[in-house]
């Protein structure tokens, strides 16, 4: 039995898209876990083909989380499908704010074959969901008491992390909001949900083509992303920054609100003075920025540490590799309708070591102010 996990805030595109993989796969079931009843300490399952709900049932939430509630449930009843054997493929439909990744993490660790990931979008409502820096919360879409992501960053890592996108035929989408969709995720397969007027079903074709649970999780984590390239098109740009150069903490922290706020999105690695040996991940949209540790850069390694190291870790830092840094370099990428290029590069400039500070040597860098202890929590 193929599975497919289908998720994404869009909800109305994310349920045509379900609906279209019912109608063109014969004998496909859709799994779906509602979360909206979690706060009365439930999570609500059906199963339903194209004909409606063949069953329906509730599973107590697990440590006062919806999500794990999810995860508990989720396998057994795949299991059953299976067995029954006569379920070709079997549709994981996620509730609005659940991530992709740990659904297909757990559906792959169950002994399954994930055979496609992919996130429904509605080209018109980008923009307003990568500018919504409300909390989850606020809006009725949190899956724990304790979930403290926003709109925004949610909807960012639905997006990225699946390689295939269910694009909604949107009437209010004009040539930015398709030509964002591209610079955000470049190697998305981006696939239409309705059916095409030749008659042939792309989004099914896509739903069995295949998937990798491992290199997805590879492509996510900020030391090998597979960030965006250069482009400008349509009113909308992505500027690519690569430098060999450390920050000056005080003078990157001072500039924070304003890289944040620079462009819809933006994320990547970096480096900062006066901790050389430590990698940091940098995720922001909606105009809130989260900065935190990703482990050591492979430069800051012995060589025999190397060996623990995952192929395509080692794949990457090779492409960045410098005689005297190793693999440390920043390296970020802004994506924004009506990005000001040039005043963001000068911003980035500015907040580079000067010469005679980087002349100075890493112990002159070590007294730098730790401008960043607080926002990591040293």
């Amino acid at each position: 039995m193929s599975v497919a996990v289908v998720g994404g805030l869009h909800a109305d595109a994310r349920r045509a898209a379900v609906a279209r993989l019912l109608a063109d796969v014969p004998g496909s079931v859709v799994l779906h876990h509602d979360l909206e009843t979690a706060t009365a300490g439930t999570v609500v399952r059906t199963v339903r083909d194209a004909t409606g709900v063949l069953s329906a049932g509730e599973a107590p939430l697990v440590n006062d989380c919806a999500c794990c509630a999810l995860r508990e449930d989720l396998v057994p009843e795949l299991e059953r499908l299976a067995d029954a054997g006569d379920t070709p493929l079997a549709v994981v439909e996620l509730w609005d704010s659940v991530e992709p990744k740990a659904m297909a993490e757990v559906v792959a660790a169950g002994g399954f074959t994930v055979t496609a990931v992919i996130t429904a979008v509605d080209p018109a409502l980008l923009l307003p969901y990568l500018a919504n820096g409300d909390d989850l919360a606020d809006g009725g879409l949190a899956a724990a008491p304790s979930d403290q992501r926003t709109v925004a960053d949610t909807f960012a890592r639905q997006l990225e992390y699946a390689p295939v996108l269910a694009v909604a035929d949107s009437p209010e989408a004009d040539e930015e909001d398709h030509e964002l969709l591209t610079q955000l995720h470049p190697t998305a397969r981006r696939v239409p949900i309705d059916r095409p007027a030749d008659g042939s079903a792309p989004l099914a074709a896509a739903a069995l083509a295949g998937f990798d649970v491992e290199a997805a999780a590879a492509a996510q984590h900020p030391a090998c992303a597979l960030l965006p390239a250069e482009a400008d098109a349509h009113g909308v740009a992505t500027l690519v920054w690569h430098r060999r150069r450390p920050f000056h903490p005080e003078r990157l922290y001072a500039a924070l609100e304003d890289l944040t706020c620079a462009a819809a999105r933006s994320r990547g690695r970096f480096w900062l003075a006066d901790k050389p040996d430590t990698l940091y991940h940098w995720d922001a949209a909606g105009g809130a920025l989260c900065v935190e540790s990703a482990g050591p850069w492979l430069g800051a390694l012995p060589d025999a540490a190397w060996e623990m190291v995952p192929p395509v870790r080692r794949a990457a830092a090779a492409l960045d590799w410098h005689p005297e840094h190793g693999d440390r370099c920043q390296h970020l990428v802004f994506t924004s309708p009506g990005l000001d290029r040039d005043g963001l590069e000068q911003l980035l400039e500015s907040c580079l070591l000067t010469d005679a500070e980087y002349a100075a040597g890493p112990d002159a860098w070590q007294r730098l102010p730790h401008s960043f202890d607080t926002l990591l929590e040293v």
